[in-house]
């Protein structure tokens, strides 16, 4: 099979997590599969494996509409988008588009680094379903990254197609920590600040905390640091990073008594993969995604209830708490990995093809008029 995947949404300037999971699927399903990757700037291949690759239009040029008279001369069997928004009009090959979540629609606020009139577009598309169907609909498979977000898209009906899961997995972290070994009085949160991430929930926590430090990991506006810093009792339990290294988020991993987040509402949750493969505990908000990607090894609370929080992380301080927590999380990331992913991938590649070599439906005989 020869399979095509759309790279041009990895990000030049920082690797968030569309960067990550279309990266790191293209390398596991080059292991399996014939792979080609389409890029739209040279400087997405510092992010991206050593794979063949054709460099073609941006996804958010107009040109995007006539994407397919590109695509054709590659002659690919099936394409794979990691996002939803591939065009599509005059193509000759199956078509795998991808819907992560369905967050925006419920917290509207475009990603700040998208071109200002894309940010309007994306506002208006995310005020009705309908405009979600009509991309949706254009592909012989949907893919989805969890259970949880397959059973709201079948519940708002956004597609006819077949959806798939093509599990999103972890960067490998190398060998989990010693569950026996030290850990340091802290929690790691990564994630953004937008408003349903809830880090207020966790600053007004830290008091019922003493000796321990909230790291905040992610990069953050002045305005935003200056906003938590201004609800915190004690400035010195937040330390803010605005960024780390993927060796330093490692380390941190290696040492921290657990990462946390109490999002009111989420996609996914890497940062709980990525955690539980280090073996680190992970203390989250008792949600249905959260549910389904930890599988029982996080301590989950009320993402509203700062004491309820605290009183998990004090759990947390007996090491056979601790140690169970650890290596319950160890077991339950062993589950996601990219090979695993290809699989899946390259399964749902296999019913494109099988959709589209079946014969079509004969058409219902038509009635005579009288």
């Amino acid at each position: 099979m020869k399979l095509v995947m759309d790279a041009r949404f990895t990000r030049i300037d920082q690797v968030d997590g569309i960067s990550r999971f279309g990266a790191n699927l293209i390398e596991a399903a080059a292991r399996l599969a014939d792979v080609t990757m389409l890029i739209s700037d040279e400087r997405q291949l510092a992010w991206l494996p050593d794979v063949p690759w054709v460099k073609i239009n941006s996804p958010l040029s107009p040109a995007e509409l006539f994407v397919s008279h590109q695509v054709n001369r590659l002659g690919a069997d099936v394409v794979f988008c990691p996002m939803q928004t591939m065009g599509s009009l005059g193509r000759r090959y199956g078509l795998i588009l991808t819907l992560h979540d369905l967050i925006y629609y419920r917290h509207p606020k475009p990603p700040g680094f998208l071109p200002k009139p894309v940010q309007l577009l994306w506002r208006l598309y995310h005020k009705a379903y309908w405009p979600q169907r009509l991309l949706l609909n254009r592909a012989d498979v949907v893919a989805t990254v969890s259970a949880t977000t397959r059973a709201l898209m079948e519940q708002a009906r956004l597609t006819r197609r077949p959806v798939r899961i093509v599990s999103n997995a972890s960067v490998p972290q190398g060998a989990p920590r010693d569950p026996d070994g030290p850990r340091e009085k802290t929690l790691l949160y990564m994630g953004s600040f937008m408003p349903y991430k809830n880090v207020e929930t966790l600053v007004a926590a830290m008091p019922q905390l003493p000796g321990y430090q909230l790291h905040l990991l992610s990069p953050i506006s002045e305005a935003r640091r200056h906003e938590l810093a201004a609800l915190a009792v004690d400035p010195q339990q937040l330390v803010f990073h605005n960024g780390v290294s993927e060796e330093k988020y490692r380390e941190l991993l290696h040492s921290t008594t657990a990462l946390v987040t109490l999002s009111r509402d989420e996609g996914y949750g890497l940062p709980l993969i990525e955690a539980m493969a280090a073996g680190t505990p992970v203390v989250a908000s008792d949600i249905p995604i959260f549910r389904e990607v930890s599988g029982g090894a996080a301590l989950q609370v009320d993402p509203m209830d700062p004491a309820a929080f605290a009183a998990a992380v004090r759990q947390l301080e007996a090491d056979a708490r601790w140690r169970r927590a650890s290596v319950d999380g160890v077991l339950r990331a062993a589950g996601y990995d990219w090979d695993t992913s290809a699989a899946q991938l390259l399964e749902a590649a296999e019913a494109v093809l099988h959709l589209r070599s079946a014969p079509a439906d004969p058409a219902p005989p038509r009635r005579l008029a009288r």
